[in-house]
Order: structure tokens, then sequence, then C-alpha cells
């Protein structure tokens, strides 16, 4: 096995390898292993782990790998470890548990972000199926989507799991999903994120923070975006994190930007009724019911969040998708297309808390 293909091994996971006998912690531990295929803001992969009985596991922010330039209150972050944490209930339910969940169970402390209670056996939901089976088969997909509309029955579907109530433990929702489709609504959209790109390669400070968390194709790191991710050559991959950090791409990013959301078949725009750190939360959640019902269909996704990382920006988004009330969080650009590699993670081991 090459250093690359043992970066990338977390992707082969196998349900056959659950732990059936034994102690509980130790299928807990296995459990993880769908959790940190999760997508995280530049595959941070921002997340700790505890499991602190056989009944509990305790999900943390990973705070020493915030972005504090793109993501300066850790909204990102915390919506990342939000993905996650769908991530693990999927696997919980498929493997025949029954649970219990605490968002931000303790005030006084804002790392420890959610509390998953095992509560006995429950027989798994034949339909989550396809959503478990999607873990392992998802992907950041940043290459050009074919020209072939989304079908009206998943697009209806990624609606109503956006918006439906929460589970036992979580209260209401606060999640909402507009889906943009009509030519002059993506190109309003396209112009923000173009306008987006412009603002921040301009931004020295940017720049040095993206380019820390690019890699060669051939790095052995277990975090961070490989140029492959980006259609480079090895050779390409090798100076992308010099050209980003040393010379404004702005034009030409906004460029390139601007033509994969026109070319789109749909641009959905995930977002809270409020701004907080709970909202973040739960809109990592519905992001990852998105994502991976979205992939069961065999359809592509990839983030254009630059205008909804931009201050200045992210209230004419709002002004685009006007019927919703709220505050965009995330941009997802959605459609068929060609596979692609997944991208290195750190294994269970790694984000671990004793």
């Amino acid at each position: 096995m090459s250093l690359r293909e043992h970066e990338l091994q977390a992707w082969n996971v196998s349900e056959n390898r659950f732990p059936k006998e034994g102690r509980r912690t130790e299928a807990l531990k296995f459990l993880l292993n769908y959790a940190i295929l999760a997508p995280s803001s530049h595959n941070t992969q921002p997340w700790l782990f505890k499991i602190v009985t056989e009944n509990i596991i305790e999900l943390y922010a990973d705070r020493t790998r915030a972005l504090p330039v793109v993501d300066p209150e850790d909204r990102a972050l915390t919506i990342s470890c939000g993905a996650a944490l769908f991530h693990l209930q999927i696997a919980i339910r498929h493997f025949g548990y029954a649970y219990k969940l605490e968002l931000f169970p303790y005030s006084n402390n804002q790392d420890l972000l959610a509390r998953v209670i095992i509560d006995g056996r429950k027989e798994p939901i034949s339909e989550e199926n396809s959503l478990f089976e999607a873990i392992t088969k998802r992907r950041t997909n940043r290459l050009k989507f074919e020209d072939r509309k989304l079908q009206e029955a998943l697009i209806s579907k990624l609606r109503s799991i956006v918006t439906e109530q929460g589970e036992e433990g979580v209260e209401g929702t606060t999640t909402w999903l507009h889906i943009a489709i009509e030519e002059g609504e993506k190109n309003s959209l396209a112009d923000l994120i173009a306008e987006g790109d412009h603002i921040q390669s301009s931004d020295k400070r940017f720049r040095r923070e993206l380019a820390s968390w690019v890699h060669s194709n051939r790095s052995h790191s277990k975090d961070g975006m490989p140029g492959y991710a980006f259609g480079y050559s090895d050779i390409m991959s090798y100076m992308g994190p010099f050209v980003i950090r040393t010379f404004d791409v702005g034009k030409g990013q906004a460029a390139k930007d601007r033509q994969l959301a026109v070319g789109s078949p749909i641009l959905a725009i995930l977002g809270t009724k409020s701004d907080e750190p709970m909202d973040w939360l739960k809109a990592g959640m519905a992001l990852s019911k998105m994502l991976l019902l979205s992939r069961s269909k065999n359809v592509w996704s990839s983030f254009l969040n630059q205008p909804i990382e931009v201050p200045e920006l992210r209230p004419r988004v709002q002004e685009v998708v006007k019927e919703e009330k709220g505050f965009p969080q995330l941009m997802i650009r959605m459609g068929y297309g060609l596979d692609v590699k997944p991208t290195p993670r750190r294994p269970v081991d790694e984000v671990l808390r004793s």
C-alpha cells in the first residue's frame, strides 16, 4: 500500500468489520469510522470525539483547526462538526441502536457540541440504508457537471428533509433550503460568487490561510486539500500552494467559479432562521442529510461559499432568496458528473480524546 493509499484508507471501512462481540466501547469506536468521513471547510476535520462510557459519545470542536481569516466566528467549523454528527447518527441507527441526542449540553462549555447517549436496541430504518451506503461514496466534486437536470422528486425530497422537524432531543427545526434552478437567479448568485472571489483573493491573509491547507498530490498529509481535488496534475499540484499564497488570482478564479455556478443544474442555499452556534450545528446536520441523499441518487455536490464568507456579501445572498427569512449558511452546487477521488482523513485514533 502506498503512502497516499494509506491516507485514503479510511474510505474503505466495511460494515462487515463491525465488532458484534466484545465490549460496547469497541462498537462505538467503530461507528466513528463513518463520522470522520464528513465534509469540512478546507478539509480541516475540526472534530474530536470522546467515548465517555459504553453508552455515551461526546462530540467536541477542535478549535486548533480553526480558520481565523475565512471563518472568524467558527461558524463553518461548527457546521462541519454538525455534518460529522449526522454521519454518526446514521451509523448508529444502521447498526441497530437507539439513542438520545443532546446538543450543547452545558452552556458553560461551548466546545462540547453534542452528547449521543445509546439507549438500547432498535431495528434499523430500511429507508436509511441508502444514506448509510452513501457515506463512503460521498465526495466534494469541484469538476464541471453535466448539462442534465435533477429529478423533481429529488429536489422535492431535498427541501423536505432539510425542513423536517427535529428528532428526540432536538427541538424543532431552524433550517431552510432555497434551490435556484432558473438562469436569472443562478446568474445573480454567480455574480456574487465572482465578487467574493475577487475580495478574498485580494486579501493576503486569506491567501496564506488557504495555501496552508492545499497540498501536492504526493503529500502525506492526512488533512487539507490535495491538488487533485481541484483537477491539478502532479506537477501543477506542487506549484499550487505557492501560486495561491503569492499571487492574486481572483480574476481567473472568479471566471472559473462563475462558469461552474451557472453551469450547475441547481444552486442550493442552506440557511437558518437565526445565526447562533446551535443553528450552525443543526445546519451541518441538515447539510449531511442533503449530501447523503443526493449522493445516493448519483448526484455530486461541492461548495461555492465565497459570498457567504464575505460579510458584506452575505446579506445580498439573502436578498436573492428573499422568500426565505434568516441567514444563508452554505451555497452548494449539485449535479451529475465524473467520479473523483476522496480526500485524506485522520484515523479515528487521532480524533479521540482520552
